[in-house]
């Protein structure tokens, strides 16, 4: 079994995490690594990633010296949460004929929010014959695709809420700074009157592939957000919140069919929760025939969950028809332990 040949483009927190598990893998393997940070330009990828070995691939800041489709068969990008931010980019690895899977969150249905950027990469894709994919943790899975697969022995659906209750303590500044986390009150609020926190990316993208899924017809949704004020000091390697200061965001988005709420989705997410004992947890109710509902405490983590599913997917984007996809057109993923795995074909 040849490996299939990864490029890990940023090495933030969640694509350093994806890059040390890419790793671990044996039918992958990294053969380039970009960073805009001038400190790891020119440094041993495993001296960046402090794996105590040389792995001799070097990171570099110029993503066109290495993307090569002769060398890379797909290229797992961590650097933003906004597709106009990462639209750049995604041109450059489409255009060089590489695949591309995307942790941004708007990215795991672009069509959500941003439906001409969406035409423009599925285009794209097409044209080279490669396949994008935008995924993670949530959305991508817990309220969105694990949803979906609940209702597969459903008669009837009338509507669906599901909630997910998580830590945000192993993310970066990038959802630091959209939650809100470390800010006042005060700020918080203002943060969301001029859109620079916008609290749990990916709502509209969640709902919009739960209703398609299912044919349950949502044209509106609505969102409400609000300040998860702490009462003790919490601290990660990114953001210190003292007491009366913001912890998180309390995060609610409803679809709509018609005046018909059929989707509520639910996401309190804070740094250390556990501090003034919040228990976290997935919560999925199904309302319907059968009803169903689920539980899992505590929450599937985050952080290493959002790397587990991007890797995992790898060899199914590989294997996948050209275009670009969600993770409703693909097969499920699946941990990556034997052979097997890496030969699913959609």
């Amino acid at each position: 079994m040849n490996p299939i040949r990864v490029l890990q483009w940023g090495l933030g927190a969640m694509g350093s995490g994806m890059a040390k598990l890419t790793l671990d893998k044996p039918g992958l393997k990294i053969v380039a690594a970009v960073d805009g940070r001038p400190d790891y330009t020119g440094k041993d990828l495993g001296e960046v990633l402090g794996v105590g070995k040389q792995l001799g691939v070097k990171v570099t800041n110029r993503p066109e010296d290495v993307l090569n489709k002769h060398e890379v068969d797909i290229v797992i990008i961590a650097t933003t949460s906004w597709l106009k931010d990462q639209i750049a980019d995604l041109r450059k690895i489409l255009n060089a004929g590489i695949n591309c899977i995307s942790i941004a969150e708007e990215m795991s249905d672009a069509e959500a929010q941003n439906p001409e950027l969406a035409r423009e990469l599925d285009s794209l894709a097409k044209k080279n014959g490669v396949t994008i994919l935008g995924t993670g943790v949530n959305p991508g899975f817990v309220l969105d695709l694990l949803v979906v697969a609940l209702t597969g022995g459903s008669h009837n659906v009338e509507r669906i809420e599901a909630s997910r209750v998580n830590d945000l303590s192993p993310y970066g500044t990038t959802v630091m700074n959209s939650q809100g986390v470390g800010t006042t009150p005060e700020a918080f609020r203002a943060g969301i009157a001029d859109g620079s926190i916008v609290g749990h990316v990916g709502f509209p993208e969640s709902i919009r592939m739960i209703s398609d899924a299912l044919g349950l017809g949502v044209d509106r949704i609505e969102q409400t957000r609000e300040p998860i004020i702490s009462k003790v000091r919490r601290e990660t390697p990114y953001v210190a919140v003292e007491p009366g200061m913001v912890a998180g965001c309390s995060h609610i988005g409803v679809g709509y069919r018609g005046s018909q709420e059929v989707i509520r989705l639910i996401h309190p997410q804070q740094i250390h929760p556990n501090l003034e004992n919040q228990e976290t947890g997935d919560y999925i109710n199904i309302y319907g025939k059968p009803e169903i509902h689920m539980s899992i405490k505590p929450e599937i983590a985050g952080g290493i969950a959002t790397e587990g599913i991007a890797v995992n997917m790898i060899p199914l984007v590989v294997a996948a028809t050209p275009g670009l996809k969600r993770m409703i057109d693909l097969p499920v993923p699946a941990a990556l332990m034997g052979e097997s795995a890496y030969s699913r074909r959609n």
